[in-house]
């Protein structure tokens, strides 16, 4: 039971980091105020091409979106000024968020 209190912490720990880490970016990336990411959300860059999409904050909680920011993690780290990149298809990631929808 304490492995699985401490996953759960460790995972929690993770999702501050990225949410800390993306409210940050559009102050990084030059966005302005009123600009073109909603509140309550954050970008995501996916693909060979880098391609950006906008995903709501709640997808966080998504245990099909953990598994990709910890790949993302994993790859790339998240400390880096492109700003949050999914390692996979975007392919697979539009099924992936249509479902979570």
């Amino acid at each position: 039971m304490a492995v699985k209190k401490s996953q759960k912490l460790s995972q929690t720990a993770m999702l501050k980091q990225i949410l800390k880490r993306c409210s940050s970016l559009g102050k990084k990336q030059g966005y302005d105020e009123h600009g073109d990411v909603p509140k309550g959300h954050f970008p995501v860059y996916v693909g060979e091409k880098r391609t950006r999409y906008i995903v709501p904050i709640s997808f966080l909680g998504h245990p099909e979106f953990q598994t990709l920011l910890q790949q993302a993690e994993e790859e790339f780290g998240f400390n880096h000024d492109m700003g949050l990149t999914i390692p996979c298809e975007e392919v697979v990631f539009l099924s992936l968020t249509s479902m979570i929808r």
